[in-house]
């Protein structure tokens, strides 16, 4: 074979040779790209999937509707001028509120609530400084009839309502009792319509302002001031004084009263007149209980000639001190029964029932 036939078959040899490697590499090179691309896909989408669902499970269904169709996403706050229309809309097919509990004390006109189709409306007209206060929603889950709240879907905003002329949010109450327990929390509830605004608390007798160090006493302008811990020493007057760059005020009196006395059913006592008596005479009998000053105690009776012979109960209750300052409600029913008959000797049951409970204590009256 000639040396240049030869050459040209290795030359033509070499060529093949590449142009199938490179031909191999080509048809690789888009496997090789699709999947890298789908590994991108993969790890690009499936987060913001999640971080969608999470958005959706977790993010506020509370939005304040705004001019010209616009929307607010609220948070845990929202500061408005007061006056204005307030409408607040919450998603869900059925929705239930919650907002400042005066505006149902006093049935007040002024507020709205209507379902539609996707979500409900709030609607408060002419807001004041007094409806500054918390506003939340959340969907009701029905199963037939019965409805309930959906416990892990409510929205809460706060909304201070501010007011150069009203810095206190007010109260139809101007001198409140405040209880001091040892076992929880008091709360001195002068809120502010601006959380910018300096609050100091302040004891009438002696004059002086007293330290908030953030511990043992701490001001929250959603609630007032916190007393963690109370003492005896935390009893007596105190007010709240609000200071701007334009105005000072006072808010209204509060008397801090210690209570010691353990939560639970009635302790009662029941004492008669006298256990033995004649024909003719006059009875008394009375039912006392002492407990927690704001506890309310509702008495009942059962004796020997009920329904049949006239009787007189009445009942009242006041507070006392008792020993270091403690304020303790005291609770009486007493039962008068005149002209004592045959028929009106025997066995006299009181009941007394708070929320806690019921007890019965009883004694027995005698003819002589």
């Amino acid at each position: 074979m000639k040396p240049w036939l030869l050459l040209v078959l290795v030359l033509l040899w070499s060529q093949l040779e590449n142009g199938l490697g490179q031909e191999t590499r080509r048809r690789q090179e888009p496997g090789e790209t699709r999947t890298r691309l789908s590994g991108k896909r993969v790890k690009g989408r499936l987060p913001k999937l999640k971080e969608k669902e999470s958005a959706g499970r977790a993010g506020s269904l509370l939005t304040q509707v705004l001019d010209k169709g616009r929307f607010l996403r609220l948070g845990n706050s929202l500061i408005v001028q007061p006056g204005k229309d307030l409408e607040l809309r919450c998603k869900g097919a059925k929705v239930g509120w919650a907002y400042p509990a005066y505006l149902d004390t006093y049935n007040d006109s002024r507020l709205s609530i209507k379902q539609q189709d996707k979500y409900s409306q709030l609607i408060l007209t002419s807001p004041s400084a007094s409806d500054t206060g918390e506003y939340s929603c959340w969907p009701v889950l029905c199963d037939g009839v019965e409805c309930e709240k959906d416990p892990d879907r409510t929205s809460s905003t706060y909304i201070y309502f501010t007011d150069k002329d009203e810095l206190f949010v007010p109260s139809t109450i101007h001198f409140e009792i405040v209880y001091l327990r040892p076992d929880q929390p008091a709360v001195v509830p002068c809120r502010v319509t601006n959380p910018q605004i300096e609050v100091s608390l302040h004891r009438e007798v002696p004059p002086e302002e007293v330290p908030v160090d953030g511990t043992h006493i701490s001001f929250n302008p959603t609630k007032g001031f916190l007393i963690p811990q109370p003492r005896p020493k935390h009893m007596g007057v105190f007010y709240c004084k609000a200071a701007t760059k334009e105005a000072l005020q006072i808010s209204n009196k509060y008397q801090l009263l210690y209570v010691e006395v353990p939560s639970g059913p009635p302790f009662v006592t029941i004492k008669a007149s006298s256990s033995s008596l004649k024909g003719g005479d006059n009875l008394n009998i009375t039912c006392t209980v002492l407990g927690e000053p704001e506890v309310e105690v509702d008495f009942t009776w059962t004796f020997p000639g009920q329904g049949q012979r006239p009787v007189d109960i009445r009942e009242s209750w006041r507070l006392i001190s008792r020993g270091m300052g403690h304020t303790t409600r005291i609770s009486q029913s007493v039962l008068t029964l005149e002209d004592m008959e045959t028929i009106d000797f025997g066995r006299y049951i009181c009941r007394a029932k708070n929320k806690y409970g019921e007890t019965s204590v009883a004694t027995h009256v005698d003819p002589l």
